[in-house]
């Protein structure tokens, strides 16, 4: 009996990976298996990426919350701590959209905790 091989469904599976790997240099794109283990290592890559994008956010929102908070006389330091004893529960976020986009009621804050 003669071998079978679903070359179709090998075919397909191959370029599915190379379909992901388009965009990179030289043979990292066209041929099979260094397109697979680039593909393979993207994943990692981008597996621990999302766990570092939430650490990115953070100290951006902390360096945008120090920059408005200096701009009216206080360290990002005293006014988290002002927060604090405040009992304000605003989050870093929230604090650093507010900075960013509507100052005036970040300005009522830093007001309200001083």
């Amino acid at each position: 009996m003669p071998r079978s091989v679903n070359s179709v469904a090998s075919r397909a599976r191959r370029k599915k990976i190379l379909k992901q790997t388009r965009g990179n240099f030289l043979s990292r794109k066209n041929v099979w298996t260094v397109a697979k283990n680039t593909w393979e290592k993207g994943l990692t890559y981008a597996y621990s990426g999302r766990k570092q994008k939430k650490g990115n956010f953070r100290s951006l929102w902390i360096q945008r919350i120090n920059a408005a908070a200096r701009q009216h006389g206080m360290s990002y330091s005293q006014f988290i701590g002002a927060l604090g004893k405040q009992n304000i529960g605003l989050n870093r976020k929230v604090l650093a959209d507010l900075a960013m986009n509507n100052p005036q009621a970040f300005e009522a804050i830093v007001n309200s905790v001083k």
